[in-house]
């Protein structure tokens, strides 16, 4: 979900956009098409460990943490994350997190910024939603596993991702980032073929969703890879449920829609470093900044630097309210190996694997 850091102090961290450029790369390598893919069989011996079907009337707060904030996301959003009832809420068996198009004001920094005061404020155009289990739900390793129904429209950006619980590489995106599934703008004219002698009314609706690794060193020395995916038959995953999920052991993540596996990563692709003290630069151990705790992270963003510079650009304000729905989320821990996640693997051979830089 972030794009870029600048560096300051320990604990504080401040985003930056992608540039243009970046942005047109990022829809690089050409998509998976699911449709090329064979339904894989989750392996049996993935242990359900914590989880939440959103079955009680409120939030559980002892899973989750609703962020309160108006900083933009560091890529430009234009919503405030709000505790608010209208944002931030349960109904019939799904969290809601919910976008409003409607001037909110609230605080100016995020959470972990030394400043954050909430007599500190800022107003942006929109108001939505994002919980975090930080604290209350880590881990290292496992399937995580989230079923949910995504918004469509031109400047919507849903998001199920995770962060380091502890950052012991360093500052973003030093310790890495793992995006288990991003959209923009479905349901949009899409561009990613998009040839303007065409009439519009030919050009294929957007459809892809995107899993994606941020690590590195630091911003500006931070990299991300990653692949889009289609899914079957350019269903757009705004109109139903669709389950999304990782299978994250030692040295490899793997990315699935639908029990479609699109995408794996290895640690001979990824890296973490930092300079040491003479300045010169130190790689850490080779699995690294994949091998320690992470924790969830569901938001529904409005607008920011990559939505509103591709497909038909800007945001559309019509037909709000936006809602990202979310069924369940189930975390399992592979039975056979606790410490390296290891032997529940299930692979489609035909996914698109990312091996070296």
């Amino acid at each position: 979900m972030k794009i870029a850091i600048r560096i300051l102090p320990i604990g504080v961290c401040l985003f930056a956009p992608l540039s243009f450029a970046d942005l047109a790369d990022a829809n690089k390598p050409s998509p998976v098409n699911a449709s090329n893919l064979t339904s894989i069989t989750v392996h049996p011996n993935w242990q359900l460990v914590w989880k939440d079907e959103f079955s009680d009337p409120t939030l559980d707060t002892s899973k989750w943490s609703v962020e309160h904030s108006c900083w933009g996301g560091g890529n430009e959003e234009k919503q405030c994350y709000t505790p608010n009832k209208n944002n931030v809420f349960i109904q019939s068996g799904n969290l809601v997190l919910q976008a409003l198009y409607g001037s909110s004001t609230g605080p100016a920094l995020y959470p972990t910024h030394p400043d954050y005061l909430l007599s500190h404020t800022k107003t942006l155009p929109f108001s939505s939603g994002k919980v975090l289990s930080k604290g209350k739900g880590d881990w290292r390793y496992g399937r995580m596993e989230i079923r949910a129904k995504l918004p469509q429209g031109q400047g919507t950006w849903p998001a199920i991702w995770m962060l380091p619980t502890d950052h012991i590489y360093g500052t973003w995106a030093a310790s890495g980032e793992i995006d288990i599934m991003e959209a923009v703008n479905l349901g949009t004219i899409s561009d990613a073929l998009f040839d303007p002698a065409v009439p519009q009314s030919l050009h294929t609706l957007e459809t892809r969703v995107h899993g994606t690794l941020h690590y590195g060193a630091t911003w500006p020395d931070n990299i991300y890879t990653g692949s889009g995916v289609i899914l079957p038959n350019k269903i757009n995953p705004a109109d139903n449920f669709h389950t999304y999920a990782i299978e994250w052991e030692q040295g490899e993540i793997r990315w699935y829609v639908d029990n479609y596996h699109f995408l794996t990563q290895r640690s001979s692709h990824w890296y973490s470093r930092s300079k040491n003290a003479n300045g010169e630069w130190i790689t850490a151990e080779s699995d690294a900044p994949f091998n320690e705790r992470f924790y969830l992270i569901l938001n529904l963003a409005i607008g920011g630097v990559w939505p509103e510079n591709t497909n038909e650009k800007g945001i559309n304000t019509s037909n709000y309210p936006k809602q990202l729905l979310i069924d369940y989320v189930r975390v399992y821990e592979c039975s056979d190996t606790l410490n390296t996640g290891k032997g529940c693997a299930a692979i489609d051979p035909k996914a698109r694997i990312l091996l070296t830089q």
